[in-house]
């Protein structure tokens, strides 16, 4: 039993879970109160009709909440979780490990929370996959702040570009801590060649927020554009995401 009262539905795949849950629901009402029924149509209705932007977020997030658990109120645990990460994108992306030291959340709520969390990325991943960068740049931008900007640690990501500047290959390289992440210029350029690149973009996130490059930074980059250099690899930029913005070392003069 959940210590306050929230009770999720028991999945097949977890099955440490289902016992817990399913004597938890031994105790529950068959029947959902109306005035909970009514508070979902409700809430179901106005986003068919108006989308997200006709909820705020608690609301949205209790949305998602309605699948993993199925027979109770929900808007507390939503405005718990709010409160606890700040804002909806903290709330999805919020690791496995944070999410259960929230009272109420379980497997099934996370299960639902990385859902919805690599969804997103996968529809932006879309949008920039197999089309030319430099006539999609805007959209590569919001793909790498919608994968990133919320990471707890660092993550280096290599974007591996053929000879007409396509996206070809969106690969991560490697994980960190939360202020490093280890960058090895000759796996940079041979992974390239691998996939037979002709150009790159690193890209990694600042978990502090601020896309400001370290000295670290401008020293990894400057060594991954000799090695690449070395072998006609072209290093068109690198990007470093923070939680609202993005720093380019090309539009910065650093490349």
């Amino acid at each position: 039993m959940a210590p306050n009262g929230f009770h999720e539905q028991a999945l097949p795949l977890l099955s440490p879970k289902r016992a817990e849950d399913e004597a938890f629901a031994a105790v529950l009402p068959a029947k959902l109160p109306s005035y909970i029924t009514d508070h979902r149509k409700r809430l179901r209705d106005r986003f068919m009709a108006g989308g997200a932007a006709a909820l705020p977020d608690y609301e949205l997030l209790e949305l998602l909440l309605f699948r993993a658990i199925p027979r109770q109120d929900v808007k507390p645990l939503a405005h718990l979780l709010l409160d606890t990460f700040g804002d909806f994108n903290h709330v999805i992306s919020a690791s496995p490990q944070r999410l259960t030291m929230v009272k109420g959340v379980g497997e099934a709520v996370i299960q639902e929370l990385k859902i919805v969390e690599a969804a997103a990325g996968r529809l932006m991943r879309g949008r920039v996959l197999n089309r030319p960068v430099l006539t999609s740049w805007s959209a590569l931008l919001d793909y790498c702040q919608t994968v990133m900007a919320h990471r707890e640690t660092e993550q280096f990501r290599i974007l591996f570009l053929d000879r007409k500047n396509t996206l070809i290959a969106d690969e991560a390289q490697a994980e960190g801590t939360v202020d490093h992440v280890p960058v090895y210029p000759r796996e940079v350029v041979k992974r390239a060649l691998e996939l037979n690149a002709s150009a790159v973009i690193l890209v990694h996130n600042h978990p502090s927020g601020d896309p400001t490059p370290s000295q670290a930074d401008i020293s990894m980059t400057l060594q991954v554009q000799d090695a690449a250099n070395a072998l006609g690899i072209v290093l068109h930029d690198h990007l470093i995401i923070g939680k609202s913005q993005q720093v380019s070392f090309k539009a910065q003069g650093y490349l």
